[in-house]
C-alpha cells in the first residue's frame, strides 16, 4: 500500500500564545505536543524553539533539549529549522545541526523578500557551507523551496556536489513574498523535480486543505502544524497541532492510502536512523 509522511510543525518562529493560546512555546510543551502528534500519525517532526520573550531562536541548548524530551517519548524523525531567527549568524544556524546530527533539517535554498517587512537571507557562501555541514553530520537536507528559483538552486548545488541526490523537497506555499498557495503552482513546481525526487507540501493559512488534498493526489507527502496555521477552519482556533495530524491522517486513509510509521518515513527518504 502507498505511504505517505505527515510532518508536524508544531511552533514556527512567528505564532505567538497572542494568535492561539494553544501553540507550544517551551521545550515540555514542543515536546508534548510532538509525543501528541506522534500518537496521531505524525512520523516527522520539524523544530523551531522560542525564547523566553517568545521570539524564534537558534539556541543550540534548547534545541538539544527539546531533543531530548521527545525521544524519551517516543522515535519520531527530528527534522530541525537552520532558519528560525532572521538575526542569527550562519554559524549559529548550524551550530545545532553538529551538536544533535538529526536526520533531517531544512535547506532554505535561496533568498527572498519575507513577509514583506524584511529579507530571508540564504547567501550562495552559506549554502555550499551548510550542505558541508549536513554531510559531515549525516544530516539529510529538506529542500525548502518558497519559489521556482529555488528549485533551480537545488540542480546547481547537486551538480556542483554540495547536495547528493536524491533530493527531497518541501514545496513552502502562501509565504508572503513566495508563491502563492494555489494547486496550479503546487503542479507546476512538483513538475520542475526530477523523477525518483521525493517531496512533500503545504499551504500557509487559507491554502492549507487545497494543498494538502492536492500534494496526496499527486503523489506526496505532507505537512501540518501551528507553524502554518493558528486556525483549524475558519475563524475557530485549533486546540492542538495533533489535531491537524487526525485531519490529515483521515484524509490519508480515506484516499486509500496508508499513513507512514517514523520508520517507513526513514525508509522512504533514506535517512539513517535514530541516533
Amino acid at each position: 500500500m502507498d505511504k505517505r509522511i505527515i510532518t508536524v510543525a508544531p511552533t514556527g518562529a512567528w505564532p505567538t500564545k497572542a494568535n492561539n493560546p494553544n501553540v507550544p512555546m517551551t521545550p515540555k510543551e514542543i515536546a508534548e505536543d510532538v509525543y501528541q502528534s506522534y500518537q496521531a500519525g505524525a512520523a516527522i517532526a520539524h523544530l523551531h524553539m522560542r525564547d523566553a520573550d517568545g521570539k524564534g531562536t537558534m539556541s543550540k541548548d534548547l534545541f538539544s533539549e527539546t531533543v531530548a524530551l521527545i525521544k524519551e517519548k517516543c522515535d519520531i524523525v527530528i527534522n530541525l529549522t537552520t532558519s528560525g531567527d532572521l538575526n542569527a549568524t550562519d554559524e549559529t544556524r548550524q551550530e545545532h545541526l553538529k551538536l544533535i546530527k538529526p536526520e533531517l533539517a531544512s535547506y532554505d535554498c535561496g533568498s527572498m523578500n519575507w513577509m514583506h517587512s524584511g529579507l530571508f537571507i540564504n547567501h550562495p557562501k552559506f549554502l555550499e557551507a551548510l550542505a558541508v555541514t549536513m554531510r559531515e553530520n549525516g544530516v539529510k537536507p529538506e529542500i525548502e523551496i518558497f519559489d521556482a528559483g529555488m528549485v533551480y538552486n537545488a540542480f546547481y548545488y547537486q551538480k556542483m556536489g554540495f547536495l547528493q541526490g536524491p533530493l527531497h523537497y518541501q514545496f513552502v506555499l502562501g509565504a508572503a513574498g513566495g508563491t502563492a498557495a494555489t494547486v496550479e503552482n503546487l503542479v507546476y513546481l512538483k513538475n520542475l523535480i526530477p523523477e525518483g525526487s521525493t517531496w512533500s507540501a503545504f499551504g500557509i493559512g487559507k491554502g492549507h486543505v487545497p494543498i494538502m488534498l492536492a500534494a496526496l493526489a499527486m503523489g506526496g507527502h505532507v505537512r501540518v502544524g501551528m507553524e502554518d496555521n493558528v486556525l483549524f477552519s475558519p475563524n475557530v482556533l485549533a486546540d492542538s497541532n495533533a489535531q491537524f495530524v487526525v485531519r490529515a491522517a483521515n484524509l490519508i486513509r480515506e484516499s486509500g492510502f496508508e499513513v507512514a510509521s517514523p520508520d517507513d518515513a526513514r525508509n522512504i527518504l533514506g535517512l539513517k536512523g535514530v541516533n
